[in-house]
């Protein structure tokens, strides 16, 4: 995902803070960032900070819904869901997420996914908050994986929830993997894994009629 930039002076304090706590987490973490450094990327006083936030905690539980809104409307503007076949849709998604693997890796980690990795044992407001937002991007291609098992017979369309869950551990997993070794080399060998997976998963046959996919 495309890293937030430093603030606009057209945006509400509220809305600069947000995007300095994205930023900033993902660039350091969250126990590492103060108070004093949100307002300072963001460009507003401790005063403004504790108007819109009683606590830090409470700043990021509303940022970590932030980034999850941020990432419907990334997702949301890119044609990845244009092929007609439902497993082509899940390729095409795989390689939206293989796309965003580039620049620094604070760029392209996971907001939701490094603050849960931090706060999970001693802020439940936070681990939740990251629970939701996680599942929600797990939850992007659900639908698509309901179809696929459809299409293809498998009959195991009750694992499109575990599978897209799965889907997404291997994506969070990457990210830390990249974070470890400090390239996102090894991040893009594990998607290229996955995408293997879901091919040979949802083996498909040319030849054969796709349970209505290709029909008109």
């Amino acid at each position: 995902m495309a890293n937030e930039t430093e603030s606009t002076p057209k945006l509400p304090s509220r809305e600069k803070l947000l995007l300095a706590a994205i930023k900033l987490v993902r660039e350091r973490g969250f126990a590492a960032t103060s108070v004093e450094d949100l307002c300072r990327a963001a460009g507003v006083t401790k005063g403004s900070f504790f108007h819109h936030f009683a606590t830090k905690e409470e700043l990021g539980v509303a940022a970590t819904h932030r980034w999850g809104a941020l990432a419907s409307e990334m997702f949301a503007a890119i044609p990845w869901r244009d092929p007609v076949d439902p497993v082509d849709r899940v390729l095409a998604y795989l390689e939206l997420r293989r796309s965003l693997l580039v620049g620094e890796i604070a760029e392209f980690t996971c907001f939701a996914g490094t603050l849960v990795q931090e706060a999970h044992a001693t802020s439940d407001a936070i681990r939740r908050a990251c629970d939701e937002i996680i599942t929600d991007g797990a939850r992007i291609i659900e639908a698509d994986l309901v179809e696929a098992f459809r299409a293809y017979g498998s009959g195991d369309e009750d694992h499109a929830t575990s599978l897209a869950l799965h889907v997404q551990a291997v994506i969070q997993g990457a990210l830390v993997m990249a974070k470890a070794k400090g390239t996102a080399d090894v991040a893009i060998e594990s998607v290229d894994h996955l995408r293997r997976y879901i091919e040979m998963l949802f083996s498909r046959n040319d030849t054969e009629i796709r349970a209505g996919v290709d029909q008109p």
